[in-house]
């Protein structure tokens, strides 16, 4: 069971925000390549990087910042937000990260997620964020009529490594995660699946500790890592044998 911990980068800075608002955003740290080697050192073995500039502009924009991220640490780096062409996976791929997040293209264009599994194979992710249980994309900006369970579906037996998924109104505000949702997409499909959006203390590390969670690959934090809400040596002891 990992716990992943989250570098949102806007504006080059890493940032959290509330409920996915842009103009909701706290700032943590100046330096994205200073917080990854913190968690680094911390003992975290997977970094989740999202560029949330990128997910807006449909491109990468804070790729400086990921690549200074890339270059600090030696632990795998998986990052969203952005990327949209076969070009674009290559070139980060090329890079280290150690696997792509898809996330608008995966809902507006799923023959390329098909396509991409197969060129390169055991490093794209999919990311599914849900607002009132129907995927959103373009930085969440927009919501589709589509449910994360059926979006998913589609990707069964296509080579997609994992399944992100982000529960948008949890996202930032400490409530705990959407555990619930979460075990029913899970149980829904084949695909190993990370919870995301609202991990908010020990108590979340602990349920991810119980038999009907293992299911799960993992569980990313942010806002409760940077907050200091969650015991990190104790979180990654809890955590180490299941």
């Amino acid at each position: 069971m990992i716990l992943f911990p989250a570098i949102d980068l806007k504006d080059g800075q890493c940032v959290r925000l509330e409920l996915g608002d842009m103009n909701r955003a706290t700032i943590f740290n100046d330096s994205p390549k200073a917080q990854a080697k913190s968690f680094e050192d911390q003992g975290f073995e997977y970094l989740h990087v999202v560029d949330l500039n990128g997910a807006f502009a449909g491109e990468s924009v804070n790729g400086a910042a990921v690549e200074e991220i890339l270059n600090a640490v030696d632990f795998p780096v998986q990052l969203g937000g952005g990327i949209r062409t076969l070009e674009h996976i290559e070139a980060w791929l090329d890079k280290g990260l150690a696997r792509v997040i898809l996330g608008t293209i995966a809902l507006n264009d799923p023959e390329l997620v098909k396509q991409a599994c197969k060129k390169f194979p055991n490093q794209i992710a999919v990311g599914i964020d849900a607002k009132g249980g129907k995927v959103a994309v373009e930085g969440w900006a927009q919501t589709s009529s589509l449910s994360a369970i059926e979006l998913a579906k589609r990707f069964e037996g296509v080579g997609v490594t994992t399944i992100i998924y982000t529960d948008i109104d949890r996202d930032g505000i400490l409530t705990g995660i959407n555990w619930d949702s979460t075990l029913e997409l899970a149980n829904s499909v084949s695909i190993p699946v990370v919870a995301s959006g609202g991990l908010a203390s020990m108590d979340d590390i602990e349920i991810m500790t119980r038999p009907e969670m293992q299911i799960l690959e993992g569980a990313i934090s942010g806002r409760a890592l940077y907050d200091g809400r969650i015991n990190v040596p104790e979180a990654l002891s809890l955590l180490l044998g299941v």
